[in-house]
């Protein structure tokens, strides 16, 4: 058994015409490097296209790398949901095609520094009855009006990686 891994970054996304993640380009000290803006009041959203290549059976897995734009503390509560297309196969009409449940996880700033970098994991049991070599779309958000997602500011994700198993 394999654990296949998939790396998601800032640029090869879709945003929605409305409540998306806005799109930056940060200027380090020593680097520059894209990220996602996701508001702190209102729930925003990034969508990544990919293949599902080799995948056997369960649980997908997202980890979230983010960091807070300006917040030291507080809980940030991340969601994420998967559609998944077979071609040839499904009859389901690209343009309207809807995602699996949301699953969700919520993660405490590790405090101290605002500008931390954190890893949040979120498990698709949920998995739109995917099969290998599937089109999929990965739906990333900030459940920012949740009663569990405390932080004040943005969180600013740097990327994010998927990985399931072959078998």
């Amino acid at each position: 058994m394999a654990t296949i891994v998939r790396d998601l970054f800032p640029g090869p996304y879709a945003l929605p015409t409305t409540a998306f993640a806005a799109p930056d380009v940060i200027q380090g000290t020593n680097f520059s490097f894209p990220v996602l803006r996701f508001d702190a009041a209102t729930d925003e959203n990034a969508y990544f296209p990919f293949r599902l290549h080799n995948y056997g059976s369960g649980n997908i897995t997202i980890d979230l790398d983010w960091y807070a734009d300006t917040a030291s503390s507080g809980d940030c509560k991340w969601a994420g949901r998967i559609a998944a297309i077979t071609p040839n196969s499904d009859a389901d009409d690209i343009e309207g095609k809807a995602f699996a449940t949301f699953a969700d996880v919520t993660t405490t700033h590790l405090g101290t520094t605002g500008q931390r970098l954190h890893r949040s994991t979120v498990t698709l049991t949920a998995t739109d009855a995917a099969v290998a070599g599937d089109m999929c779309w990965i739906r990333i958000q900030r459940d920012a009006d949740a009663a569990g997602d405390t932080m004040a500011g943005d969180a600013l994700l740097v990327g994010a990686t998927i990985s399931y198993s072959d078998t």
